[in-house]
């Protein structure tokens, strides 16, 4: 209990406003009311999207508030800009309903090929049967006996129709992944070719047997036996066709993400776009690391920074001689420019050092967290033997210790948005479960994971739009490029088709490698 009002009472300063936060928050409202700036420019209106306040670890202040502030920085201070990281226009609005429309009509589509396909197999296990029982409803007295040889063929027809039945499930009944934009090729074409299948095999059936009421009992059932059979081929080519074919790699696929450039390579098999769209997401969320755009503001701030420097205004007039003034204000914003890597370079040390700094002191305070509990787990097993401290508990105690540190750490590396107080607390009783070590719990923080990692309402990607000149039920090609779009980025896929590799041997003769040594007794010294 007191460990949980310790963790209350230490966040206290973050789930409120100060007055000295409110006085923040007058200013940059009364610095928003002006209409113009100082060189005619109209501020930018957005839509501004804001998480709840009580999500996100320690306030949802803005990243470049973080590079004015010092280690000193006060608990409950709150830092209000004019801008926000994320907006989002009419357009973008627009372009969501849309998506949430597709999205209805992927789902109808979906549930219409399900149907389609329990209905088939429920024809296709029903047809055997319906075979073997239709004569003994319908003319049984009419009948020839049904010998061994007949009977033996009654428990090849059961067997037959559990194994397909099980290799059925295994390879049809999967919950599905993904929506595709297109239906799935090779799988439409084996639903088509089962149908026509089954149905010309009725047809015989009902113009052969049931019209002229064949009473040769033991050749209808094995004419039965001869459709599970043709069952079990088609079931073999299923597989060859949906699971073998893919998995020989042909193609590398690089993936470029549109924002910040990092990119992977993929092996891939024969697979149609959008199969190899599915595979290229599957594997973006477990290998690249997660989308931030607040990284990206400050190379952004550069940018405009130095566009405005390149800015010439004739104060003169247009019917005024300023070439001269012109020409001295270029060779300034020239010379600017041309100094602009050395505030780069700066920049980049600044908040390398800062991050090192702080690093080292959130690796110092969870390290004395870890030995407080553990004395903590000591002093508990002396004192009665058999109880152990919940690992809720233990983490709500040594979490304010550490709160401060880490808060600084995160924000100085802009991963707060995605670290949420109660994600922390589950984490480090996790660990604390698991008895890991301080290192164990810090790789969460110290290096941004991959997307899985983090909860999905902290995910930038949900839905996609695959982007192809080609037709997405086309196979990969060398030199496709396609492009999966969400809300934030892209991803760039170029396929290249791995070559042909011409492989010779050389035959070494094993005596070639034989040599004599001889020592000399006189060796000069």
């Amino acid at each position: 209990m007191s460990a949980a009002m310790d963790t209350e009472s230490t966040y206290s300063g973050y789930s409120h406003y100060s007055g000295h936060s409110k006085k923040a928050h007058r200013q940059g409202r009364d610095r928003h009311k002006s209409p113009r700036s100082k060189d005619g420019s109209r501020s930018e209106k957005s839509v501004t999207i804001q998480t709840p306040p009580a999500e996100p670890l320690l306030g949802n202040d803005a990243s470049r508030a973080e590079e004015g502030q010092d280690d000193n920085w006060g608990e409950t201070t709150t830092a209000i800009t004019g801008t926000s990281e994320h907006s989002i226009s009419q357009e973008d609005i627009a372009r969501i309903s849309k998506d949430l429309e597709d999205s209805v009509g992927l789902d109808c589509k979906r549930y219409l090929g399900l149907t389609v396909a329990a209905v088939l197999g429920l024809l296709v296990f029903l047809t055997p049967i319906a075979f073997i029982l239709l004569p003994q409803i319908l003319w049984r007295d009419d009948l020839e006996p049904c010998g061994t040889v007949c009977e033996g063929l009654f428990i090849s027809v059961a067997f037959k129709l559990l194994i397909l039945l099980i290799g059925t499930w295994a390879l049809f009944f999967r919950q599905p992944k993904a929506d595709i934009p297109r239906v799935f090729v090779f799988r439409a074409l084996l639903l088509v070719l089962i149908f026509l299948f089954v149905f010309s095999y009725w047809l015989f059936y009902g113009v052969r047997i049931l019209d002229s009421k064949d009473t040769n009992y033991q050749g209808i059932v094995q004419y039965a036996v001869s459709l599970v059979d043709a069952l079990l081929f088609i079931h073999y080519l299923a597989i060859v066709l949906l699971e073998l074919r893919q998995l020989q790699p042909m193609f590398a696929v690089k993936v470029v993400r549109s924002t910040d450039g990092e990119s992977r390579y993929y092996s891939l098999g024969h697979l149609s776009i959008q199969r190899a769209a599915l595979v290229v997401l599957e594997n973006y969320y477990k290998d690249f690391t997660v989308y931030n755009p607040a990284l990206l503001t400050a190379s952004k701030s550069r940018a405009a920074k130095h566009m405005a420097g390149l800015k010439v205004y004739n104060v003169d007039g247009p019917g005024n001689n300023a070439s001269g003034q012109s020409r001295a204000m270029i060779a300034a914003a020239a010379r600017r420019r041309d100094s602009s890597h050395n505030e780069l370079y700066y920049e980049e040390a600044d908040h390398e050092r800062r991050v090192k700094k702080r690093r080292a002191r959130l690796v110092v305070a969870v390290e004395e967290a870890f030995t407080h509990i553990k004395r903590l787990q000591a002093e508990e097993q002396q004192k009665a033997p058999g109880e152990m401290m919940d690992p809720r508990e233990a983490a709500q105690a040594i979490f304010p210790s550490m709160a401060r540190a880490l808060q600084k750490y995160l924000r100085t590396t802009r991963q707060q948005q995605y670290h949420s107080m109660e994600s922390i607390l589950q984490h480090l009783s996790f660990c604390i479960t698991n008895n890991m070590t301080p290192k164990a719990f810090l790789e969460r923080y110290l290096n941004p994971g991959p997307t899985l990692q983090y909860d999905r309402d902290r995910w930038f990607s949900k839905q996609w739009t695959l982007v192809s000149e080609e037709a997405v039920t086309s196979g990969l090609q060398d030199g496709i490029v396609f492009v999966l779009k969400c809300l934030d980025f892209s991803l760039v896929v170029n396929v290249k088709k791995i070559p042909f590799i011409k492989l010779s041997e050389e035959f070494i003769d094993p005596k070639s490698h034989k040599f004599v040594l001889r020592l000399q007794s006189e060796t000069s010294v």
